[in-house]
């Protein structure tokens, strides 16, 4: 007996959930990126914002790779990882700031700071030119998930 077409509700169902973990992706891996990324920035003492770029790279690769095929919704999930990862760097940058200075745990310091007073903290530390940097690695994860791909040759 052939098999019969998948319904309209189990088609629906499978996208569905594959964007639910498309977006839990970007989530974890934009945060796991932003915490690899704090290593670097406490040991030389500042911020370094250029490494958007080998972050946007990594992340746009991972999303084409294992997330979505090579194009415009990759490069969209790899523009956000990335974004998250710059974003929350900022924010464990100053919760570490604030923890060096007052002499306290880092952990108890996040957790009494709190997400809103650490991104406004993260925002106003943040300059001008750390946003280019910003935007630039989310120009390079668009373009290493496949917003842009080279013709292929005719066969």
């Amino acid at each position: 007996m052939p098999a019969s077409a998948p319904s309209p509700a189990r088609n629906t169902l499978r996208v569905l959930l594959s964007l639910l973990l498309a977006i839990f992706s970007v989530a974890a891996l934009g945060l796991a990126t932003g915490a690899v990324w704090m290593l670097p920035t406490m040991y030389e003492g500042r911020p370094l914002p250029w490494l958007a770029l080998p972050a946007g790279w990594l992340l746009g690769r991972v999303m084409r790779s294992w997330i979505r095929p090579a194009g415009p919704g990759a490069a969209l999930l790899a523009v956000i990882a990335t974004l998250l990862a710059a974003i929350y760097v900022s924010m464990l940058t100053a919760g570490a700031r604030i923890a060096g200075n007052l002499g306290l745990d880092l952990i108890d310091t996040l957790r009494t700071a709190g997400g809103a007073m650490l991104f406004e903290l993260a925002r106003q530390s943040t300059s001008p030119t750390d946003w280019v940097w910003f935007a630039a690695g989310c120009m390079v994860a668009a373009w290493a998930a496949g917003w842009i791909s080279k013709p292929h040759p005719a066969k």
